[in-house]
């Protein structure tokens, strides 16, 4: 065996790996190394991700009062509890037992 073929071994294999070691994929994963190890060894590199856009901070003018410079965040009110009566509708609660149907009739 080439070492080669030996390279392409082991990038399939890892490829296999790296998907989940899914059955029925051998030829696409050999395919994949095959092109892989051929692109290392003309000495090719992969292509550059496109650098990520930033956004730049705005720039404040040195005229402009300190106030407008460090303003805080607005803050939220935290939300209230919902009520028990809110919580459900009347026809999805359990009608409550009372005590006239809690006892047995008397006989």
């Amino acid at each position: 065996m080439s070492a080669d073929e030996q390279r392409i071994r082991e990038l399939a294999y890892q490829i296999w790996e790296s998907e989940g070691k899914p059955s029925g994929q051998d030829a696409r994963h050999w395919e994949m190394a095959r092109k892989l190890a051929e692109s290392e060894t003309r000495g090719e590199r992969p292509p550059a991700p496109k650098p990520r856009r930033v956004n730049k901070p705005k720039e404040v003018p040195a005229s402009a009062p300190a106030e407008a410079v460090a303003t805080p965040a607005p803050t939220r009110k935290p939300r209230a509890p919902k009520a028990a009566a809110e919580e459900k509708p009347a026809l999805l609660k359990k009608p409550r037992a009372t005590k006239a149907a809690a006892k047995p009739p008397k006989a």
